[in-house]
Order: structure tokens, then C-alpha cells, then sequence
């Protein structure tokens, strides 16, 4: 099975600490057993730019996002960005994350569900109402 989940920066940091509900977990080591993880070019880059990190986790983040897919801005996502951007009136990061999602037809895996649920199309997901 291919990919079908896009995961927000929230949701890889919440899964790699362990910081989300049992029901959650389970839901994502499911996705886990079927296909790697998927992230935009922003999560890749919000993930190692994440202030809090100590030298563990940049070493465990490294590992994960070398373990996932990184959807990268190519022109699709771009035009879609600024859609969204125009419609919405989101943050870009947030804006490329949703794009991302769109263009692919990917469920989005994040917490911030406030900020992505005025999105028309966008499938979402929050692993802490699970």
C-alpha cells in the first residue's frame, strides 16, 4: 500500500517523544506497518531547525526524516500554496503543508487542527482526538 498520510511537524516530534495517547500510537505504528512517513520540504526543515532539541533528539530526528518520504516544493505545490495562502489566509509553512497534502491526496496528520480545518478538501486527522 502506498502512502496516504502526510505528518505535521507537531505530529513526527509528538510521535518520536512519546508523547501522544495510546489509541494515537497505535494509529500511527498501523500506518507505520504499511508504509514510511511522509513530510513536507517545511516539516523537514521545521524538524531540524526545532529550537528544543537536544543532541539525542537531532540525532533521532536525522533518522527519521532519512527514514521518511519529503515531499519537496515543486511548481504544483507552489501555485497550491499560494491558493491557499490567497483563500485561507494561513501561514506559509502551514500553507506548504496543507498544499503538500492537497496535491497528493494525503490525509494530514496534525494536532493544529484550528489551523487547517477552513481548508475546503483537506483531509485531516488529529492523533490527540483519537
Amino acid at each position: 500500500m502506498g502512502v496516504t498520510f502526510l505528518w505535521d511537524t507537531n505530529t513526527v516530534i509528538y510521535y518520536l517523544q512519546k508523547q501522544l495517547s495510546l489509541p494515537a500510537e497505535t494509529f500511527i505504528d498501523e500506518i507505520l506497518s504499511i508504509s514510511r512517513p511522509a513530510i513536507s520540504a517545511i516539516t523537514e526543515i521545521e524538524l531540524r531547525w526545532w529550537k528544543a532539541a537536544t543532541e539525542n533528539d537531532i540525532i533521532v530526528l536525522n533518522n527519521s526524516i532519512n527514514d521518511s518520504f519529503v515531499y519537496e516544493l515543486y511548481s504544483d505545490v507552489k501555485y497550491k500554496t499560494v491558493e491557499i495562502r490567497k483563500e485561507y489566509n494561513v501561514k506559509l509553512p502551514d500553507a506548504i503543508i496543507a498544499a503538500t497534502a492537497l496535491v497528493n491526496d494525503f490525509t494530514l496528520l496534525s494536532r493544529n487542527s484550528k489551523d487547517f480545518v477552513r481548508i475546503d478538501g483537506l483531509k485531516l486527522v488529529n492523533p490527540f482526538n483519537l
